[in-house]
């Protein structure tokens, strides 16, 4: 259930009347009830009260009262409600002290016998100039967000943007409890999360009831909203975790990019206010932009290692891609294969169906190629028509096994080779292994290679490993 305090409502200003004569209090409830909502007291006593109960933008006080005078009660208000305007009702008598209330903080005096229409008048000058303040505040407010939110721009990483603008809002909100949980759709099993104000115990039972679970769907939140029940609060009273209402903001980008962060009130902590939704609103805005930035930059990436005729990733990704296996392997005292593949007399097609056919026969290639490897490994174009494939965590005689898995699914392939015609067609593989063949990149992609051109020479339509170079 949500709970969204209300936007921004020019709603009437409350004012306390405060004066021991009865007639000037009417007088002075009549000639303000249109403007503002007024509540008359007798006593400073009683105006305290009043405060107490319910804060009030303006305070008109009486100057010579019993008990309380208007000075001790400017003084209080001073001290308890510093964020109250205060106007002098004074006599003539009493000018000088009225200058010293003006020297304590008071906006402004009046002299008696008030009329209606000057402290009508007053009252809305001074209402005007407090809500002008604090229209100003919430500007500088919101640059400051909007300024907290450059960093948010300088983010290419979608995971990042995730993880800075769960501290922009934080930062903005002056809370110190909140998590991002974020996936991106068109990857498996790649959600993340993000904690800030969390045990470490804490912050594994939601990670487990969040990515291991699955006990939310961040697809069911539409909008930014305050709740106090429902899901959210049911998760994380599930995982332990104890606080008020949470302030749940969903982000995405123009694509696949999706992600919520929540915000935690602590118990005790004041309530969400509209103030904060608003600079909600400012930040997931922000967040938005800078998620489809990285969607775009992502997918440039991607496109720069992408081969044009095949779909499957170029020889620039491979020889990064190995490397960074390599040094996998060696953290973890694993085990890596590289198998590199040759079709045997691809030439022919070439000369006999022409090139367009040949990248059609290319591209349906790697779709033989993919269904053999794992997601997790690697099938890379190395060049011509000649492909690279990165098996992680495989022994040598599992690589061979593969690779010979291989050679029959392509055997077996027809290819297309336009009109009634089709083709079949042979492949050579040379397996190599990482440690026993080669340490670093280099040495591998050598092995591999020359175990393919051992293959061929022995006949084609083969699988040969490193061990047999000698």
């Amino acid at each position: 259930m949500s709970d969204v305090p209300e936007s921004r409502v020019e709603a009437k200003a409350r004012v306390i009347v405060v004066d021991d004569n009865r007639l000037i209090r009417e007088l002075a409830k009549d000639a303000l009830d249109e403007l503002v909502s007024v509540e008359t007291c007798a006593s400073g006593e009683a105006a305290l009260e009043a405060l107490a109960r319910e804060p009030a933008m303006l305070v008109v006080s009486d100057l010579e009262m019993p008990g309380m005078s208007g000075i001790d009660l400017l003084e209080r208000i001073r001290l308890e409600q510093p964020g109250t305007e205060f106007i002098i009702l004074t006599a003539n008598a009493s000018i000088d002290s009225a200058v010293r209330a003006l020297r304590m903080g008071a906006a402004d005096y009046l002299r008696k016998p008030v009329r209606a229409d000057e402290l009508g008048a007053v009252v809305e000058q001074v209402i005007a100039r407090r809500r002008l303040i604090e229209e100003n505040e919430r500007l500088r407010e919101m640059l400051d967000v909007v300024e907290s939110c450059r960093t948010l721009t300088r983010c290419l990483d979608p995971g990042e943007v995730y993880a800075v603008a769960l501290d922009v809002f934080l930062q903005s909100l002056s809370r110190s409890r909140g998590l991002a949980f974020f996936r991106r759709t068109a990857i498996p099993t790649s959600d993340g999360v993000a904690f800030r104000g969390f045990g470490e115990a804490d912050a594994v039972m939601l990670r487990n009831e969040l990515v291991n679970q699955k006990s939310f769907d961040m697809e069911s939140v539409d909008g930014i909203e305050v709740v106090h029940e429902g899901p959210v609060v049911d998760l994380l009273r599930k995982s332990g975790i104890h606080g008020g209402r949470v302030l749940s903001v969903p982000l995405r980008g123009n694509g696949e990019e999706l992600g919520i962060v929540w915000i935690i009130e602590d118990e005790g902590a004041r309530a969400f206010e509209a103030g904060e939704i608003e600079r909600a609103f400012i930040i997931a805005g922000h967040a938005h932009i800078a998620l489809a930035n990285s969607e775009r930059y992502s997918h440039a990436k991607e496109r720069a290692f992408i081969d044009d005729v095949t779909e499957v990733y170029n020889a620039r990704y491979l020889l990064q891609a190995i490397d960074h296996e390599i040094q996998r392997a060696k953290r973890y005292d694993k085990q890596l294969s590289v198998l590199f593949l040759d079709l045997d007399r691809f030439k022919l097609v070439n000369d006999q169906h022409g090139h367009l056919i040949g990248s059609q026969v290319l591209r349906r290639l790697s779709e033989v190629l993919q269904p053999c490897i794992r997601q997790v490994d690697t099938l890379a174009r190395y060049g011509g028509d000649e492909f690279t494939i990165v098996l992680i965590d495989t022994s040598h005689e599992a690589g061979l096994a593969v690779a010979e898995r291989i050679r029959r699914t392509v055997a077996e392939a027809i290819f297309d080779g336009g009109g009634d015609q089709t083709i079949r067609l042979s492949i050579s593989i040379g397996v190599a292994t990482y440690p026993a063949h080669g340490m670093d990149r280099e040495h591998l992609l050598d092995a591999s290679d020359k175990a393919m051109y051992r293959a061929k020479s022995l006949g084609r339509d083969q699988v040969c490993s490193a061990d047999d170079l000698g």
